[in-house]
């Protein structure tokens, strides 16, 4: 049965069986998104056989559903992604599921005309943990100096978050009984959101609900 612990120590050993292979069908490839699809299908297809999970789909959205995970992998040089927006009140409580980081630095091997990618990190980030920082750090803030509504709206404003005032008003009276948890990604505005993980990478075993897995 695949479990949270279970996926974490696969994730450690699929990274290293893949920082030591040489990939033909890698060589030259420099899209960042072809690489994380083939490093996404090669680690689930392998979860795959050995062990009864529910497979991901686009109803679902994510890599991993029954375990509520979603699977992302980038390039050390720019570690960030891509995943879809569905409402602001994202970057304050969490893209609502867990996140699987594996973060990569490619090297090709112009002699056998093979790649490899070496994972420099695994990391695995608590679905609590998966709000913007200063977003949550500033609407914290605001809260701790005893702000009222108003004041958190005016820097829902500020921060350019993508709603209208009465969907502002509603996040504000939300946020005055249930503060956000600090969140430990940079989120961009954007048609998708604009995921930026270099403060987990350097947070990782650091701060609860952000794992090092590697």
């Amino acid at each position: 049965m695949l479990t949270i612990d279970a996926l974490a120590r696969e994730a450690n050993a699929f990274a290293e069986r893949e920082s030591i292979y040489d990939e033909p069908l890698l060589f030259g490839i420099t899209d960042g998104k072809a690489i994380g699809t083939y490093i996404e299908h090669k680690f689930t297809s392998y979860l795959a056989e050995h062990y009864d999970y529910e497979m991901g789909n686009s109803a679902s959205g994510i890599d991993i559903p029954g375990l509520n995970v979603d699977i992302k992998v980038t390039s050390v040089r720019q570690p960030q992604s891509s995943c879809p927006f569905r409402s602001a009140s994202q970057k304050i409580y969490g893209l609502g599921y867990h996140l699987l980081i594996f973060v990569y630095a490619k090297c090709d091997d112009h002699l056998n005309k093979t790649a490899r990618l070496d994972m420099q990190h695994v990391v695995f980030v608590e679905q609590s943990r998966t709000a913007d920082y200063q977003t949550t750090r500033g609407l914290l803030n605001i809260l701790e100096r005893g702000g009222n509504e108003d004041d958190i709206v005016a820097f829902i404003f500020e921060r350019n978050l993508p709603v209208e005032e009465i969907e502002a008003y509603r996040l504000a009276e939300q946020i005055m009984r249930e503060p956000p948890a600090e969140g430990s990604l940079t989120i961009s505005n954007a048609m998708q959101w604009r995921l930026q993980y270099g403060r987990v990478i350097q947070q990782a075993g650091a701060v609860d609900g952000v794992w090092r897995v590697r």
